[in-house]
């Protein structure tokens, strides 16, 4: 199962809540409670004029200039030159915003061959001899095998605390490491769910491509502590997204101007790589995944990566990118939030 994906109710007031967790990102508004005898929509205002009947001006205008495809605009008035009241780029919560850099991520040529073959590469790896010198000895896939055992028999019971709460979602860990929340870091926010939305594409799609069958088919006795995901296992959803996750904070952090020390950005680097790694190792642990499956999800992360930041130019205008709104985002994110003048967590 691809992590950070199954916490997308939005309901009642759990974005208000001190930004606990991913739960501060409702994004839109409140639920409130209302009379049934007098509806506030009955209210009125000093002029005794109901209140239902004021609103703000928004027209819908065809700004259409070429092609068949008709543009419509929000505008306050009925001309071409006034204000835009397009919902408000602010509003877009974190998790509904990384669709709008999936649209034209997938619409892009990512799916090569050269990145299918090196993923295919990786398993055709496991038939080659552990150790090279001794051609008759074990195959890495034998070794592989062995250590999906070792590591439920001798790691597990102390790994579980931290299997069980990143099975369906991880970005807490990141902002934890990132010292921010929600509501502190908004942007940055959004950078990393559009690194767990498109890295569970891009593995998805890959996982249908392989349909590798799971550890714990092979191995029945490996029992997973947690549910097994109901799609293939190859490669890990866990590891293309934590690994894409780092890729893209450590990029953001790179953009901030004036520049953060190196050391700092090395530092949190470091740390959300490490982070990263162990997120798709303890996927090993727990049984769900092969370590070849981890391995193929960090490569997938890092090609994935290099088309989220192509850019012919200055990085730091967004039009110079391949995919402009994710580069939007993580501009927006190191302008508004890691300014060194703001202190670095």
């Amino acid at each position: 199962m691809t992590g950070n994906t199954g916490n997308t109710g939005n309901t009642g007031n759990t974005g208000n809540t001190g930004n606990a967790g991913i739960n501060g990102d409702v994004g839109g508004g409140w639920v409130l409670p209302d009379r049934g005898d007098f509806p506030f929509v009955m209210e009125t205002d000093d002029t005794d004029t109901r209140i239902r009947t004021l609103r703000r001006a928004v027209h819908i205008r065809d700004e259409t200039t070429t092609g068949a495809r008709k543009r419509i605009r929000f505008r306050s008035a009925d001309t071409p030159n006034a204000p835009s009241v397009a919902f408000d780029d602010n509003n877009w919560a974190g998790r509904w915003y990384a669709f709008r850099v999936l649209k034209p991520f997938a619409a892009q040529d990512w799916d090569t061959v050269a990145l299918h073959n090196e993923l295919a590469d990786i398993l055709l790896g496991l038939k080659e001899p552990e150790d090279a010198a001794m051609p008759g000895g074990k195959s890495r896939r034998e070794a592989e095998h062995d250590l999906l055992v070792a590591m439920a028999r001798d790691e597990r019971a102390s790994a579980l605390g931290e299997i069980l709460a990143q099975d369906v979602e991880f970005i807490t860990a990141f902002m934890e490491a990132l010292a921010m929340t929600p509501g502190s870091h908004p942007r940055t926010f959004r950078v990393l769910h559009i690194a767990s939305l498109i890295g569970s594409f891009a593995a998805l799609h890959f996982k249908d491509e392989f349909n590798r069958p799971r550890p714990s088919w092979e191995f029945p006795a490996l029992m997973p502590p947690v549910p097994v995901p109901g799609h293939s296992s190859y490669p890990s959803g866990h590891a293309t997204q934590a690994h894409l996750m780092a890729l893209c904070v450590s990029h953001m952090l790179g953009l901030v101007s004036p520049p953060l020390p190196a050391a700092d950005i090395g530092a949190v680097g470091a740390t959300l790589t490490a982070l990263a790694r162990r997120i798709a190792r303890n996927r090993e642990i727990a049984g769900l995944h092969f370590r070849s499956d981890s391995q193929a999800g960090q490569a997938l992360a890092r090609a994935v990566f290099a088309l989220l930041t192509k850019c012919n130019g200055d990085p730091q205008i967004p039009g110079n990118y391949a995919i402009p709104p994710f580069a939007r985002a993580v501009i927006a994110a190191a302008r508004r939030e890691w300014d060194p003048a703001r202190g670095f967590p």
